[in-house]
């Protein structure tokens, strides 16, 4: 039996299981009727189970997977862009027009000096901050936090001020604690050349030439027909490659608002099975490219989309945030979907705002303050605000959080809050601090130099982490682009909207 990653069902049931322990779902019959069948827990870290699990196991999982799917959640987390924002209190109502947007972009007013330059340093800040993060927080990928702190101390670089190295590092601290092995090539001192290819930074580029095609009335349908035409199947994990099967066997992306919704038929055997009535229409059960067999819908994959949308908004979160909510969409629901408009209200903001606290009250703006991403990232903020020593404060983080996948959007985005809150706007202090937090590091390291470095500007990053002006990509027409180049074709977005 071939073993694929995140898409093999008798893989998703532990992973659905855990995801209703988290949603609030009754599901404990059917993990008994699972665990009695021999079926195995989630992987802890991967995307498939070490052993081959008999053939009988897939047809139960697959049955089980559509059982679970027809239990609702209790939790008041929408994903409805209108239930959203009828959740958000402090919904943004009008743009802020600070350095950039609007007149000041058109070039109103004496040249030197203007606003529009100002834009430019900080979008080019953002881009090489986002580059930074990722490139940080690559070789040490799926090393846990102990691990991180030990190749550190062992190589002088700890608390972390430079980019991981193997020099110095001893025998026996690299044989307990391997690198990223796809990672460890070109993203260490000795060997960076350039910006490698990551998918953090792929998504990033796929943002930029959706709306350079499609422009700001893109739609999540041109979000998915870009996926299937720039990214291998291969080349995506986790929700994104669930919704990227769904969308090969013909699954739609949700329905617009107030659209008609695309249906699946219900598992042999009809509404039995822990099916509801009322979830049932016609025989028929809504299913999208973001829902069906898609344990992973609250994992990261969407937050690490979310840049650009806030970019070429400057100071107008809402609109970034709703951006990001039709991208999201494609693949993710509820706290992943937040995740995403939380980043994305971010980065819009740190293109304008003077505080990483203007920051992160622009992010929560945007995400149901009822939520458990909500109350993770103000959790996370007090914690970093009150407590000097940041260890302590990713202590705090693993010990509310650590039964989280480390992918998972609620962990990470806290943790990114954290690094950002307790960083006070030091680059250094903030991209090493998300890395060292020990969850996803490169993910986790390139949203928050994307909003330290939008904050300060690329004129006030330390040079320690200037890269060659060079970033690899298999995304069409981008391998080899030069961070400069990224940062005027997103301003010339600001620039056309305005």
């Amino acid at each position: 039996m071939i073993r694929l990653t995140w898409v093999q069902p008798e893989d998703l049931v532990g992973h659905e299981l855990r995801q209703a322990a988290e949603d609030g779902r009754e599901v404990t019959e059917i993990a008994a009727r699972w665990h009695a069948a021999g079926g195995h827990d989630a992987p802890p870290r991967a995307g498939a189970s070490p052993e081959v699990p008999p053939v009988r196991l897939r047809r139960l999982a697959e049955d089980l997977l559509d059982e679970l799917a027809a239990l609702p959640s209790p939790l008041p987390e929408p994903s409805t862009l209108a239930g959203i924002v009828a959740a958000c209190p402090e919904w943004p109502s009008a743009p802020r027009r600070s350095p950039g947007a609007a007149g000041a972009v058109r070039g109103d007013g004496p040249a030197a000096g203007s606003p529009a330059p100002r834009l430019l340093d900080r979008m080019l800040g953002a881009w090489l901050g986002r580059a930074a993060g990722c490139v940080l927080g690559k070789p040490v990928e799926k090393i846990p936090r102990e691990g991180i702190r030990a190749i550190a101390e062992a190589t002088g670089n700890w608390p972390i001020r430079g980019w991981f190295t193997a020099e110095g590092l001893p025998a026996e601290i690299g044989a307990r604690w391997p690198w990223n092995r796809r990672s460890a090539v070109n993203s260490l001192a000795e060997n960076i050349d350039g910006v490698p290819e990551d998918d953090d930074l792929n998504f990033a580029l796929l943002a930029l030439a959706l709306l350079e095609r499609h422009g700001r009335a893109f739609t999540t349908e041109n979000v998915a027909q870009l996926w299937l035409d720039e990214l291998p199947g291969g080349r995506v994990f986790t929700a994104e490659r669930a919704a990227y099967r769904n969308l090969l066997t013909g699954l739609e992306p949700p329905a617009e608002e107030g659209g008609r919704p695309a249906f699946r038929d219900p598992p042999a055997g009809g509404a039995g099975g822990g099916w509801d009535a009322a979830d049932r229409r016609g025989g028929a059960v809504p299913a999208s490219t973001a829902t069906f067999r898609n344990p992973f819908r609250e994992w990261i994959g969407a937050l690490i989309r979310a840049d650009v949308h806030g970019w070429v908004n400057p100071g107008d979160p809402a609109t970034a945030a709703e951006f990001a909510w039709r991208d999201a969409r494609l693949s993710h629901t509820a706290n992943g979907i937040y995740g995403s408009m939380f980043v994305a209200a971010m980065c819009a903001t740190a293109l304008v705002a003077s505080s990483v606290e203007e920051v992160v009250a622009a992010g929560l703006a945007v995400v149901p303050p009822e939520s458990r991403l909500a109350v993770a990232v103000r959790q996370a903020a007090e914690d970093a605000r009150g407590e000097e020593d940041f260890e302590r404060v990713v202590d705090r983080l693993h010990e509310r959080h650590g039964a989280l996948h480390w992918v998972h959007t609620i962990n990470n985005a806290a943790l990114i809050t954290a690094a950002l809150v307790h960083g006070r706007g030091d680059f250094t202090a903030s991209i090493a601090g998300a890395v060292a937090g020990g969850w996803d590091t490169d993910s986790a390291g390139a949203t928050v130099g994307s909003i330290a470095g939008a904050l300060r500007g690329a004129s006030a990053i330390p040079p320690e982490w200037s890269l060659k002006n060079r970033l690899s990509s298999s995304v069409t027409g981008f391998d080899g682009i030069g961070l400069d180049e990224l940062a005027g074709r997103t301003l010339a977005l600001v620039t056309e909207e305005s």
